[in-house]
């Protein structure tokens, strides 16, 4: 092995840490469910986490507390993401959780389509979020989360063969996934997203306004998306299989938290999962697999 190589192994192991310290600082439920990933899957799903989190501090008021107004806001975030193209072509960032994204999507041929489709979401957060049509909903859901959840795939399938029948179900399992938990990210940051960021992305809803016809509707739509993307988990390798379904798991019980609370509860309040129902998911995950360990 090469001293240039060995230089850049220790920087990549170096980066792969921070970018697995921002999982563990920023998320629960998600983190909670990587850990029953096997360890270079793990190290992959990490890395695209840490983009996503760092864009999103950019738009959700981290930069903004740190003195940015929106047109530098919009500067940050421009060059984050021409950086991160850059990286994916190259090989290499000074930044850190860019380099350790940029490694694994080159490893896992993410595509260039999919950073921009995020990064455009992203962007759109930087303008008043209110009054979306349908079309433009379904476009933000796309990228924020639906491009996030094929980057995802393209992680858990790196080392593993589907075939061509296969991958439009996945695909399609993982971008109901992504939408399922971006809604009910919606649902459950409604107050601080209302009143805190004057923001409201669901049609025919305004900021602080939420009835209970409309709710149920969402939360139907978020019941299909779960189902669809439940129906594909055993087309996925054993590792990622049981933490998404950990993953989905945890955000289908955020989903009927939601389900029984009053919309008008969710302007002032944030549903969450408390430990010990977290711990019961968790292990109701793993019966299937020590049962076929003691068959």
């Amino acid at each position: 092995m090469s001293q240039h190589s060995t230089h850049l192994g220790q920087y990549s192991r170096t980066a792969e840490r921070a970018s697995s310290r921002v999982i563990r600082e920023y998320s629960t439920s998600f983190g909670l469910a990587t850990r029953l990933l096997p360890t270079s899957t793990r190290a992959g799903i990490c890395n695209v986490y840490a983009l996503v989190r760092i864009a999103d501090e950019i738009v959700d008021g981290t930069a903004e507390e740190a003195g940015l107004d929106g047109t530098l806001r919009r500067g940050v975030l421009d060059a984050l993401e021409e950086e991160t193209l850059t990286a994916l072509e190259r090989g290499f960032s000074a930044n850190l959780v860019v380099h350790s994204f940029a490694v694994t999507g080159r490893a896992a041929g993410i595509e260039e389509a999919l950073v921009r489709a995020f990064f455009r979401s992203m962007r759109r957060d930087l303008d008043p979020v209110v009054s979306l049509s349908e079309e433009q909903y379904r476009t933000y859901v796309h990228g924020s989360a639906e491009a996030v959840g094929l980057m995802c795939l393209r992680v858990f399938l790196q080392d593993h063969q589907v075939g061509e029948e296969e991958l439009p179900r996945l695909e399609a399992g993982a971008s109901r996934l992504g939408a399922a938990f971006q809604k009910i990210n919606f649902l459950r940051d409604f107050a601080e997203d209302s009143q805190r960021l004057g923001r409201t992305y669901f049609p025919s809803t305004t900021p602080g306004e939420l009835n209970d016809h409309r709710k149920s509707e969402i939360i139907a739509d978020i019941d299909a998306d779960l189902a669809e993307a439940r129906r594909v988990l055993p087309l996925l390798p054993p590792g990622p299989r049981r933490a998404t379904a950990l993953a989905a798991g945890l955000f289908a019980e955020l989903n009927e938290r939601l389900r029984r609370t009053d919309a008008a509860a969710l302007r002032h309040c944030r549903v969450s999962v408390p430990n010990r129902v977290k711990a019961r998911i968790l292990a109701e995950t793993l019966i299937p697999l020590t049962s076929a360990r003691a068959s």
